[in-house]
């Protein structure tokens, strides 16, 4: 268990992600709508409003009597919705972390457009590897792996406090995050192998490869790919954090704790 919870990594181009909390609330608002319905009920609305390959490229055709969005509007409408309390959890906590400084990076209006086409890809990308299932896919995690690829190419080197187990440690977002892709490759070439466990990896995956394809093309033009994060202060081995003044009164050579 790898959940990351906060990073070192402030906003510089907006004051705050509006964006980031919208979709967050958007989630939390359909998910507690979904807690006041019956397990039919439910079922029922997953159906509906979840985005089901087979129904997709036209394969079959839900009951005319179910409630439910045009084909096509489900590949957005899916995003919002989730199986579970864990599954909803752990994606907003992505997105809490991750979005704002992809937010940030490109500016709200951009997120928009970014997160909805991530989530759009990711869903393709599931229907494309099983076209005949009739299963419906739910849950923001196609749109979050893009948030998290475009991350990934922007800040790199930022520090993420993970909680692994019942340890609290930074580590770079390189290794978090390429620890996260490739659990994922992983998973997918063991749901090739018929353990799956029901989990949508290749909409994770076709979400990730859209975020790294598409924040080069929406990022601001004066932010840059790979940023090395915060420059903190650290001693070179052996150096001592004290210096002696010149008795000339010129100052010398500035340590790198400076």
């Amino acid at each position: 268990m790898l959940l990351p919870l906060h990073d070192d990594n402030p906003l510089k181009n907006i004051r705050f992600q509006y964006v980031t909390v919208a979709f967050i609330a958007a989630c939390v608002a359909v998910f507690l709508f979904q807690f006041t319905l019956d397990s039919r009920e439910e079922q029922v609305f997953i159906y509906g409003f979840g985005a089901i390959p087979a129904v997709l490229f036209g394969q079959t055709e839900l009951p005319v009597a179910l409630p439910q969005a045009p084909a096509v509007l489900t590949l957005v409408t899916s995003m919002f919705l989730h199986g579970g309390f864990m599954h909803l959890a752990g994606n907003m906590l992505f997105l809490w972390v991750l979005g704002d400084n992809v937010e940030d990076a490109m500016g709200h209006k951009r997120f928009v457009a970014f997160y909805l086409v991530c989530g759009i890809a990711a869903a393709f990308a599931h229907a494309t590897v099983d076209p005949e299932s009739r299963i419906p896919m739910i849950g923001a995690s196609g749109a979050i792996s893009g948030v998290i690829g475009a991350y990934l190419m922007l800040h790199p080197k930022a520090r993420i406090k993970v909680l692994i187990s019942y340890f609290l440690v930074w580590l770079p977002a390189y290794v978090v995050l390429g620890f996260w892709i490739g659990f994922q490759f992983f998973s997918a070439a063991m749901a090739a192998g018929g353990a799956g466990g029901g989990v949508a990896w290749w909409a994770h995956i076709g979400g990730f490869i859209a975020g790294v394809a598409l924040i080069v093309p929406m990022k601001r033009k004066n932010v840059a790919l790979f940023d090395r994060g915060l420059k903190r202060f650290t001693l070179r081995p052996g150096a001592s954090r004290r210096t002696r003044i010149p008795k000339s009164g010129h100052s010398g050579p500035k340590g790198p704790w400076s």
